[in-house]
């Protein structure tokens, strides 16, 4: 009998991304529900099945960048320009993702329109973070 060499397997979950929409992530509902430590209301999401599905995945999204702190590389991906996003109060919090970057510290320009591919996080409970974050985002087109 003589052996053969198989080739690594991978699943598609390993290999494949998924293109992602901003209004495929509007499919979410917020309860608004008290806060002791903030002593307020605060918003706290209930994320559809599809949503759900997506979490832990590489997915690939485009969007308006939107610096939070230069100097510390933070930035905010969304769905709307500056002018109407979520911090002006023009849109909901379902329209802007945090962006933890793989390596480095990029510099952007506010609204600049990119595409970035990463695996997507969400977050349901803690209102110090996005309820949407791309954890190792890779800048893949302008």
């Amino acid at each position: 009998m003589s052996t053969v060499d198989v080739p690594e397997t991978r699943t598609w979950a390993d290999t494949a991304s998924v293109n992602v929409t901003w209004k495929q992530l509007s499919d979410v509902i917020f309860d608004r529900k008290w806060d002791e430590k903030m002593q307020m209301p605060m918003l706290y999401p209930s994320f559809s099945r599809n949503i759900k599905a997506m979490n832990g995945k590489t997915i690939v999204i485009s969007g308006y960048v939107i610096p939070v702190d230069v100097k510390g590389g933070m930035y905010v991906l969304s769905a709307n320009p500056n002018s109407s996003c979520f911090f002006c109060g023009g849109a909901g919090p379902e329209t802007i993702m945090n962006l933890k970057f793989k390596s480095g510290k990029p510099e952007f320009e506010t609204d600049d329109y990119v595409k970035f591919k990463g695996r997507l996080r969400l977050n349901e409970k803690n209102i110090y973070e996005l309820y949407y974050n791309l954890d190792d985002a890779v800048l893949i087109g302008k």
